[in-house]
This record gives structure tokens, C-alpha cells and sequence, in this order.
């Protein structure tokens, strides 16, 4: 797998380090070693290989992420970035209405998960989208007008230039490298969860947030993809607003690669035909990414849940500030230069404080 240990040469990071260097394309055609991996995995699964085939086919590798400008790259870990976005599309306006999503157009990002994986273990480091960081200077594709560097929240980062700059502006606050994107919709998340039959989850109190639906009474449950959703979208009763939300989007996830992972769901041709078909029907991901690459990074998160991982927020040392964009969230910059340069550096996450667990 690609490293995250390099670096691109000339762009600084606020975490200390310069941009990180990036590996050129891998062209999918003259991977034959990754043919025969994915199909020791088949057999491994018990899955026909035409389903990874014709799955394999199906991804929508559409975002690029760049290429390196040469040098060797240090470490050995591998880092996705896990997006959730609120896009409708696929959705209809009844499905709109029963899901609490609202009618708005295009795309944003609802999540942001860092999975950094390597010879230390695996981490999951949720990044609150109202984070206050740096956004790299680009040059605006609809006006071609140049902009210097400036600060606005993360999410908007993707509104100004979506998954690139989405990447550029994590790379440049953390001097992580990202490997792989993976972005999923609210539509291809609900049938996901309905594919696999649900996902269990235990609550240790009541949820009721009438903006995203989520209306849960204490105990176990097991959630359909709208449960699901709602669950994972809300945040007003959380008391840490969206802090708590990341906390419940990475428990969430964690269950439901260990669901997934079940015998009765990987052993049932029908159930991983549709989980499939559900999970990459929305599913948009980096010209970098394959079939193979998404079931390393699906074993890593069920290894958190397993207890085989860590799971954080970014460090943070205040919430609610004021600015011209809304409140926003501040990094603690000590606390989340010494993560990432652990992260980047393959070495065991020390950080104390800002766990989600």
C-alpha cells in the first residue's frame, strides 16, 4: 500500500511539516499481483468472483487526487479519508421527507474521518466540519480568479473545490498524506444498512432530535438504514454539539463493518450481492482506489470495533468561536501536531485527551 511518510516539496502545513508527497497513478490494467490478491480474497470470502468483478466495475473512481513529484516516501502506513456527504441524489422527494434530509442541491460534507492504518495499529480521527483551518490558495474554476491562503471552516473547503481541495486542505493542516478518498451519499448509506440487515447499537440514554429524525429511547437496537441515518445526522442533543456527533458517526461505522463481517452476511450470496450493489451505487472514490483497497480499509475499521484501534477527534481547544462564516471549531494545535506527526510517522498515538472513547 502507499505511504504517508513523504511529503510535498515547497507548501507548508500548520502542523509543522511541509504538504505531503503523493504516489503517481496506479493504473488498474498492470496490476496483475492485485488480481491474484483479490482473488485469494474471493476464495478467502466465499464470494463469486463475478460479484468482484462486476463490482469492481461499478466504483466511481472519479476524483483525482494528483500525483507525487518523485522523491521516496518514509513509513508504511496507509490514510483514507472517510466522507459522508448530504447529497439527495437518488433520492426521491417523498424518500427526501421521510429521511429529514431536506430538498438542497448539489453535495456537502456531513462526516470526516481520517483511518490511518500501519505497522503501530489503526486510528479513526474524526474531523468536526465546522473546523477553523487554513484553505491553500486556489484558483477559482469559475471565474479563474487566484485566491491567497485563508480561513474558513473545513467543510467549506469541499464547497469551493470539492474532493481535491477537500484533501488539500487536510494534507496542508496535518502533513498527512491521503491515500485513498472515499465518499458516500445519504441514499447509497440507507440502502447500505438495509442491505446488510441492520446495524445493533446500544444507547446509554434517550435520543429524540426532530431535525434529523433520530428518535431513540435508551438500550439496544438494531437500526434501518433511516434509523441509521438519523442517528448518525443528529447533534442537538448532543452536549458537545457535533463533537458528540463525530463520537456516535465513528461508533456507527465501526458496527457496521462488524455487521457486514457477520457469517450470515458474507456467507449469503444474495445478502453480499446487495450490500454490494448498495454500498457502490452512490460510492465515489480516487482513480487510486479499487475493490481491493476498499476491503483493506473495511478490515481495518472492523479491527476498531474489535478493540484492535483507537478512535479520537482531532484535538480541540474550544468550540462555538465566533467568526464570519458561523461558529466554528479550534484545533489544539499542540495537542493535534503531535497526532498527526505520530500518525505520519507510523509510530503509537500518545495523545492524552480528545478521545471519543
Amino acid at each position: 500500500m502507499s505511504s504517508t511518510g513523504g511529503h510535498r516539496a515547497g507548501a507548508p502545513s500548520s502542523a509543522g511539516a511541509p504538504a505531503p508527497r503523493r504516489r503517481a497513478h496506479r493504473s488498474r490494467r498492470r496490476r496483475p499481483v492485485v488480481r491474484v490478491a483479490v482473488g485469494l480474497l474471493v476464495a478467502l470470502l466465499v464470494v463469486p468472483a463475478g460479484a468482484f468483478a462486476w463490482a469492481d466495475g461499478k466504483l466511481h473512481d472519479t476524483v483525482d487526487l494528483g500525483t507525487s513529484g518523485g522523491g521516496e516516501d518514509s513509513g508504511s502506513g496507509t490514510t483514507y479519508l472517510l466522507v459522508g456527504s448530504d447529497s439527495r441524489e437518488g433520492l426521491t422527494d417523498r424518500e427526501k421527507q421521510q429521511l429529514h434530509t431536506g430538498s438542497a442541491g448539489g453535495r456537502r460534507t456531513d462526516s470526516m474521518i481520517l483511518l490511518h492504518t500501519g505497522p503501530a495499529g489503526t486510528t479513526m480521527v474524526s474531523l468536526p466540519r465546522d473546523s477553523w483551518l487554513t484553505v491553500p490558495a486556489y484558483t477559482s474554476p469559475m471565474t479563474g480568479k487566484r485566491h491567497g491562503p485563508a480561513k474558513h471552516k473545513l467543510n467549506a473547503s469541499f464547497a469551493i473545490g470539492g474532493p481535491k481541495m477537500l484533501v488539500n486542505t487536510i494534507e496542508h493542516n496535518t502533513g498527512l498524506t491521503i491515500d485513498h478518498y472515499v465518499e458516500v451519499g445519504f441514499a447509497g448509506f440507507v440502502n447500505l444498512v438495509d442491505a446488510v440487515g441492520g446495524v445493533p447499537i446500544c444507547l446509554d440514554r434517550n435520543l429524540k432530535d426532530e431535525k434529523s429524525g433520530a428518535d431513540f429511547t435508551k438500550g439496544c437496537h438494531t437500526l434501518d438504514g433511516t434509523a441509521a441515518l438519523a442517528f448518525v445526522r443528529q447533534r442537538h442533543q448532543e452536549a458537545q454539539g457535533d463533537l458528540g456527533r463525530t463520537r456516535n458517526q465513528q461508533k456507527f461505522l465501526t458496527a457496521l463493518a462488524h455487521r457486514a463481517a457477520e457469517p450470515g452476511t458474507v456467507l449469503n450470496p444474495f445478502a453480499v450481492y446487495s450490500a454490494l450493489n448498495a454500498g457502490l451505487d452512490t460510492l465515489i472514490v480516487d482513480r487510486n482506489t479499487d475493490l481491493l483497497d476498499l476491503t483493506s480499509m473495511f478490515q481495518a475499521v472492523r479491527g476498531v470495533n474489535g478493540g484492535h484501534g483507537t478512535q479520537l477527534n482531532a484535538p480541540v481547544s474550544a468550540i462555538g468561536i465566533p467568526t464570519a462564516e458561523g461558529s466554528a471549531v479550534l484545533w489544539d494545535q499542540s495537542r493535534a501536531q503531535r497526532l498527526f506527526r505520530e500518525l505520519r510517522d507510523d509510530r503509537p498515538v500518545d495523545v492524552k485527551g480528545g478521545k471519543s472513547r
